[in-house]
């Protein structure tokens, strides 16, 4: 009786196994790293915050003048992108305030030369993600949602992630950043029954209790498929 020959791998097959033993030693150790740097806040720039050409301070702008934020962002409530102001929105009060002050020679220069002033962007979302503004604020969404409180900021930084996560986390249950809509600007709008010395429990049942009620009334069903940010 004739014998089937023994079955002999191809040499290849030496290189195949050896590359698959090392992409299961390696790839582990780089999604792992890759999930790690993913996350971290040097990543996500949690706390950036640049050296503007400018120091403006919305501290005093806004928390002591009083200023609404859409003075300077005048596009907040009709445009997906929220504008920077141009020069001659300083210069309505510059013109005649502070006029020999040293700090706002890049905004005299600027109007002088005609080419604006070299703002450095600090909520820079990826160029594959959608972004209205408009949607949001006009939804009861406050700024200090996205921003924080920078009513209280002397220099402007990234206070909050702006991951996917976090942005699906708000549309899945969008009710404790609902507010009435003429408080959208006003940043240190807190509900009736509640005081900054109320404890963060208290202020979050209240926002909760009345997000509920305004959620209904504003008729916000955010979506939460990929479409609604990436286009």
């Amino acid at each position: 009786m004739e014998l089937k020959p023994l079955f002999v791998f191809p040499k290849w097959s030496n290189r195949l196994t050896f590359g698959i033993l090392v992409f299961l030693t390696v790839f582990p150790l780089y999604a792992g790293t890759l999930v790690a740097y993913a996350l971290s806040p040097t990543t996500l720039i949690v706390g950036y915050q640049p050296v503007q050409p400018v120091p403006y301070s919305h501290a005093l702008h806004v928390g002591q003048l009083g200023i609404d934020c859409r003075y300077c962002h005048n596009t907040v409530e009709k445009a997906g992108f929220a504008a920077i102001p141009p020069t001659e929105t300083c210069l309505n009060c510059h013109k005649s305030i502070r006029t020999n002050s040293e700090l706002l020679k890049p905004v005299f220069e600027s109007y002088r030369t005609g080419l604006p002033i070299p703002w450095v962007k600090v909520h820079d979302l990826p160029d594959y993600v959608y972004f209205n503004h408009s949607a949001h604020v006009n939804a009861g969404v406050s700024c200090v949602e996205c921003h924080g409180q920078i009513n209280h900021e002397d220099q402007v930084y990234q206070a909050k992630a702006l991951n996917m996560a976090w942005c699906l986390q708000c549309h899945r249950d969008p009710t404790e950043r609902i507010r009435p809509k003429d408080q959208v600007t006003n940043l240190d709008w807190l509900p009736e029954g509640v005081s900054h010395s109320s404890s963060a429990s208290e202020i979050s049942a209240a926002k909760r209790k009345l997000g509920e009620q305004l959620k209904q009334q504003y008729h916000i069903n955010p979506n939460v498929d990929c479409v609604t940010c990436h286009r």
